[in-house]
C-alpha cells in the first residue's frame, strides 16, 4: 500500500548554484576630501557637528536595541548553514515554519522571482479606474503583431538556465505534517509514501529540460511527484484567494477586503486551476490500492474532482486550521463549492470536536443534507466526519535540544537575563495571533503590578509575511509606549524582534522560559505550546515546569482539558492576571500542571495522529465499498427459497413506501394500496408459520385503512413510535406521550416561523412527528435554504430534548431520536421470545428485511447483528433502491422485483 500524501508544498526545495555578479566598473569618480588618516584620532563618525552641546539626540524606534541585536538571525547568502538533510528521517522541521511570502525570494536558497502578473485591484473604486484606462487604451491605433517584440529576459532568470541544482529541504509547509510522515516512517508503519506537492518557489524561469531533470530527481530518490504551476495560477491561488479570502474566513476574520468582485474572481479561477493540476497528477499516478490522503485548506476541491475520475478509490483529508461557524462559512461566495470539493473524500478528519461540529452544522444548513454524529449523508454515500489532534514527535524533538548550539544559546540567554522571569512567545504578526492583544495585556500587567517591572521580560518573536501596515504601525506604538513607560537604564522589560529566529534559538528560549504566553484568536492547534511543555522537564535548564498562558481559542486548549492557564485574548484583564498568577505560581502546583500536560502531550504524538486517521480511513473505505450496490450482489431468490423452506419460524419486516408500493402523493396513498401488494401479503399470512410486520412513516389510522383487508398483519407506524401486534386491534404507543407533546409545542413554533418566510410550505403534523413541505414553493432556491436554515434551528435549539431534523426530498422532517424501526423491531423480537415461552413455541429462524430508504439502514444493521451472532439462523436484508445502503442483497427490479420474490416463496407453503 503507497499513500498519497498530498500538500501545497513538497517538504524539499530546489537550490541554484548562481554565479555572483561582477561588480559594474566606475566610469568616474571624484576625488574625495576624506582621508583615511582623519579617523585614526579614534572619534566617533557623526552626523553633528564636533564639540556640538545639547541632548544627545534619542534613538528611533525602528532602530534594534540591544536585546534585539542579541537575538539578530545574520542569514547566511550561502547555503551552508546547518538544515536538516533530505534523507535524514530522525531531522525535524519546524512545527509551525514562519516561511517567507511566496515568489519574493528565499533567505537560505537562490530561487528565480515570481513573473506572476498582477491581479484585479482589491478595491472596486480602483478596479472602476482600471476599466476606464482599459477602454481608453484600446482606441489607441494598434500596434502590427509582427512588430511586437517579445518582453524582454531579465538577467536574473537568463542565469538559472545554466545553473547547477541540488534538493533542500523547504522552507515552506506544514512542519507539523512532515514531522508526523517522519516519525510514521521511523516506526516501520509507513512503508511506502509518495509526496505530492510544488516546490514552494516560482518556476517560470526554469526551461522544460530543466523541470524533467528536477522531476525525475524528486520522483526517483525522494519519492515525491512535483506539481509545477505556472506563477500566475499558483500566486492567483495562493497569495490572492488562500491568503486573502480563505484563510481570514476559516479563522472567523470576514475580511473589508476585496471588496471588489473581480479580484475575487479572479483568485477563484486560479484555485481552481491548482486544484485540478493537482488531482491530475495524483489520477495519472494512481495505482488500485493506493491512499490517498489530502492536508489544508489550499485543496479543498481535489476530494471531489479525485472521486469524480477516481470513484473506488482510498481519499482522505484533514484540515489542519480551525472551521467556523456556519454563520461565518457562508459568507464565502463560493461556499457550496467549497463543501461539494470536500465531501470526495471518505473521512474528512479536523483538529477539534467544535471545527467537526460546525463543518456538520454548515453542511446541513448550506448544502440541506442529512448531518449525523458520524458524518454526512448524501444521496449515493457516507462520508465519515471525525476529530483527530495533532501534535509532535518527542523522539526528533529530544535529539534536536542535544545540538550544541541550543546548549550554547541556553547559555548565553541565561548571562544575558540573570535572575529575570522570562515570558516568551513566537507568533506570525497577522490579525489572527493576537499579537496587539498580548501586548496590550502586558502593558495592562506592567501598570497594574509595577513591582514586577525590574524584574519581567517579554520575548515577542513576531515575523510577517503579508503586508499589514495598520497592524504593524499599532503593535509599533504599543511597543514604543511599553519601553518608553517601563525602562530603566538597566532594564527593558519588552524584546520585540520583528524577525524570525534561528531553530536553535527557538528552542533554548522555550527550555529556559519561565512562562509561554499564546493569545490566539482562532487557531487550530498550536504545536509550539507542546514543544514548550516538552522541553520544560529540566533536562537542560535549572528552570523547569514553567507555565502555559494560552488562548481558549486554540484547538490545543481542548487537548489540555484545562491543565493550562486559559485565557480569553479579548479580555486583557483576564490575561494579565494570568501572568501574574504565571509568574507567582507554587512549585507544587507548576509541576502538578506541567504533569498533566506531559501526560496528554506524550499521548496526542504525531505518529499516533498519523496512525489513528489511516487506520480509520482504511475502517471507513471498508464500509463504504461494502455498502455499495455495485458490489452487493443481486438477491438470489432460489437460496432464500431453499432456506424459506427449511425454516420452522419466519419473521417478514417490509418497508411501505417505496418498497411494497411505489411513492404516490400524500393523499392518493392514504386511500388505496396496489392491490398485488395486498394480495402477496395475504399469501405469505396464509402459512402459519409466516409472522409479517409492514413498517411505515404514515400514523396509525392512514396504516389501517390501507391494511384493512389484510387480518393479522402486524404493522410498525410512524417509524418505530406505533406498534400493533399481528392479530391485535390495539396500537401500542412506544413514545411517551408527555415528552412529545413537549418537543412539538418548541419546534412548532420554529416551523412556523419558517413558514411564513417560505411561499408555499406547509407543515403536517403527525403523532410523534412534524415535517415541513417546501416541495410546492414558488421559489425552491430560497426554500431550499430556508429548510438548511431549519433544520439547522431545531438541532440546535431541541437537542437537548432528544429530537433531529433531517432533510429529505423537498421536505424537513423531524422526529425523536430514541425511536426508530430498529428499536420497535426489537421490541417485536421481545415479545415473540416471551409469547413463545409461554406456549412453548420455537423463535423465528429465518428472517427476511426489505427496505429502500434512509430510515431503513438502521434495521438492517440490526438484522445483520442478529445473523452475526446466530440468533437468527439465516438472515436476508433486501434493499430495492440504488443508493449505498448495508443491506446483504439488493433487487434491482424495485417494487414489482421484491412482490415477485415473495410471491414465489408464499407459493412454497
Amino acid at each position: 500500500m503507497t499513500v498519497f500524501v498530498v500538500s501545497l508544498f513538497l517538504p524539499y526545495t530546489v537550490h541554484f548554484n548562481v554565479p555572483k555578479k561582477e561588480p559594474r566598473p566606475v566610469l568616474s569618480r571624484k576625488e574625495s576630501h576624506i582621508r583615511a588618516g582623519d579617523f585614526t584620532d579614534g572619534h566617533t563618525l557623526s552626523l553633528f557637528s564636533p564639540g556640538l552641546v545639547g541632548p544627545t539626540p534619542p534613538q528611533t524606534p525602528e532602530v534594534a536595541t540591544e536585546h534585539e541585536e542579541f537575538f539578530l538571525f545574520k542569514r547566511p547568502l550561502s547555503i551552508n548553514v546547518k538544515r536538516p538533510q533530505p534523507d535524514d528521517l530522525h531531522s525535524m522541521a519546524l512545527s509551525d515554519p514562519h516561511s517567507p511570502a511566496w515568489g519574493r525570494g528565499s533567505c537560505y536558497f537562490n530561487q528565480p522571482k515570481s513573473r506572476a502578473a498582477s491581479p484585479p485591484p482589491v478595491s472596486i473604486l480602483k478596479h472602476a479606474r482600471l476599466q476606464k484606462k482599459t477602454v481608453a487604451a484600446s482606441r489607441v491605433m494598434v500596434t502590427p503583431e509582427e512588430n511586437i517584440r517579445a518582453p524582454r529576459e531579465h538577467s536574473h532568470d537568463r542565469a538559472f538556465k545554466s545553473a547547477d541544482w541540488c534538493v533542500q529541504p523547504a522552507e515552506q509547509g506544514n512542519g507539523g505534517l512532515r514531522n508526523a510522515v517522519k516519525a510514521a516512517s521511523a516506526s516501520g508503519y509507513l512503508q511506502e509514501k509518495i509526496w505530492v506537492g510544488t516546490l514552494g518557489m516560482p518556476t517560470d524561469a526554469l526551461e522544460d529540460v530543466q523541470k524533467f531533470d528536477i522531476e525525475d530527481k524528486l520522483e526517483n530518490e525522494y519519492d515525491s511527484i512535483t506539481v509545477f504551476p505556472g506563477d500566475s495560477d499558483f500566486d492567483g491561488c495562493y497569495s490572492h484567494f488562500c491568503k486573502t479570502i480563505l484563510w481570514p474566513v476559516l479563522h472567523y476574520q470576514i475580511p473589508d477586503n476585496p471588496k471588489s468582485k473581480a479580484y475575487e474572481d479572479h483568485s477563484w479561477v486560479y484555485y481552481v486551476k491548482i486544484n485540478q493540476a493537482f488531482a491530475d497528477r495524483i489520477v495519472k499516478n494512481w495505482k488500485r490500492g493506493d491512499v490517498i490522503w489530502i492536508h489544508d485548506y489550499h485543496l479543498l476541491l481535489v476530494p471531489m474532482m479525485l472521486r469524480k475520475k477516481l470513484p473506488d478509490a482510498e481519499i482522505g483529508f484533514f484540515l489542519h486550521t480551525a472551521f467556523p461557524s456556519s454563520e461565518v462559512f457562508r459568507c464565502l461566495a463560493v461556499r457550496n463549492e467549497l463543501l461539494d470539493g470536500l465531501l470526495g473524500a471518505n473521512l474528512v478528519g479536523f483538529q477539534t470536536e467544535e471545527y467537526c461540529h460546525h463543518f456538520l452544522q454548515t453542511c446541513n444548513r448550506l448544502l440541506c443534507v442529512e448531518a449525523t454524529a458520524d458524518g454526512v449523508q448524501l444521496e449515493d454515500r457516507f462520508v465519515n466526519v471525525a476529530t483527530f489532534p495533532i501534535g509532535i514527535d518527542p523522539m526528533s524533538l529530544n535529539a534536536r535540544r542535544e545540538d550544541p548550539d541550543v546548549l550554547q544559546w541556553l547559555q548565553r540567554i541565561r548571562a544575558k537575563y540573570p535572575n529575570k522571569q522570562l515570558i516568551v512567545a513566537r507568533d506570525k504578526l497577522d490579525h489572527v495571533r493576537g499579537v496587539r492583544q498580548k501586548l496590550l495585556a502586558y502593558e495592562l500587567f506592567l501598570n497594574k503590578y509595577p513591582r514586577f517591572k525590574e524584574n519581567v521580560v517579554l520575548i515577542q518573536v513576531a515575523t510577517s509575511t503579508t503586508e499589514q501596515a495598520e497592524l504593524d504601525a499599532t503593535v509599533s506604538d504599543i511597543v514604543t509606549r511599553i519601553n518608553s513607560c517601563h525602562s530603566t537604564l538597566a532594564h527593558q522589560p519588552l524584546v520585540f524582534l520583528k524577525q524570525d529566529i534561528e531553530y536553535s534559538q527557538y528552542l533554548a528560549m522555550i527550555t529556559i522560559a519561565d512562562a509561554l504566553m499564546i493569545t490566539s484568536l482562532r487557531e487550530g492547534m498550536n504545536l509550539t505550546s507542546h514543544e514548550f511543555v516538552f522541553c520544560q522537564d529540566g533536562l537542560y535548564s535549572n528552570k523547569k515546569h514553567g507555565s502555559l498562558i494560552l488562548s481558549e481559542f486554540t484547538g490545543s486548549a481542548s487537548v489540555f482539558k484545562g491543565n493550562e492557564l486559559s485565557v480569553n485574548p479579548w479580555d486583557y484583564r483576564q490575561c494579565a492576571e494570568a501572568i501574574k498568577g504565571a509568574l507567582e505560581m507554587t512549585d507544587e502546583e507548576r509541576g502538578a500542571r506541567w504533569s498533566k500536560l506531559m501526560e496528554a502531550i506524550m499521548h496526542h504524538t504525531a505518529e499516533r495522529w498519523f496512525t489513528t486517521f489511516l487506520e480509520r480511513l482504511q475502517k471507513v473505505w471498508r464500509e463504504h465499498s461494502g455498502r455499495d450496490t455495485v458490489v452487493i450482489p443481486r438477491l438470489s431468490v432460489n437460496q432464500l427459497c431453499g432456506q424459506y423452506k427449511a425454516a420452522h419460524k419466519r419473521l417478514f419486516m417490509l418497508d411501505y413506501e417505496g418498497t411494497l408500493a411505489s411513492y404516490g402523493s400524500p393523499t392518493s396513498i392514504i386511500l388505496t394500496s396496489p392491490q398485488r401488494t395486498l394480495d402477496v401479503l395475504n399469501e405469505l399470512l396464509y402459512d402459519e408459520k409466516n409472522v409479517v410486520f409492514v413498517m411505515s412513516g404514515r400514523k396509525p389510522e392512514e396504516l389501517d385503512r390501507i391494511f384493512r383487508r389484510v387480518p393479522n398483519l402486524g404493522l410498525i407506524a410512524e417509524n418505530g413510535c406505533f406498534l400493533k401486534g399481528n392479530g391485535s386491534d390495539e396500537w401500542v404507543e412506544m413514545a411517551d406521550n408527555e415528552k412529545m407533546t413537549t418537543w412539538k409545542q418548541s419546534v412548532a413554533g420554529i416551523l412556523d416561523y419558517y413558514t411564513e418566510r417560505t411561499e408555499g410550505s406547509w407543515v403536517e403534523e403527525r403523532h410523534c412527528s412534524l415535517i415541513f413541505h417546501y416541495h410546492d414553493a414558488e421559489d425552491q432556491q430560497v426554500a431550499a435554504r430556508q429548510a438548511g436554515d431549519c433544520a439547522n434551528h431545531i438541532n440546535d435549539a431541541c437537542e437537548g430534548q432528544r429530537v433531529h431534523a433531517v432533510p429529505i426530498d423537498g421536505a424537513v422532517l423531524v422526529e425523536p431520536v430514541d425511536w426508530n424501526k430498529g428499536t420497535a423491531a426489537m421490541h417485536i423480537l421481545d415479545l415473540l421470545e416471551q409469547n413463545n415461552k409461554e406456549k412453548e413455541n420455537r423463535m423465528p429462524d429465518f428472517l427476511m428485511v426489505a427496505g429502500d430508504a434512509r430510515e431503513d439502514e438502521v434495521i438492517y444493521r440490526w438484522a445483520n447483528q442478529l445473523g452475526r451472532d446466530q440468533v437468527i439462523t439465516n438472515v436476508t436484508t433486501v434493499s430495492v433502491s440504488s443508493r449505498n445502503t448495508e443491506a446483504m442483497a439488493t433487487l434491482t427490479q424495485g417494487v414489482t422485483g421484491l412482490l415477485s420474490a415473495l410471491r414465489k416463496l408464499a407459493a412454497l407453503s
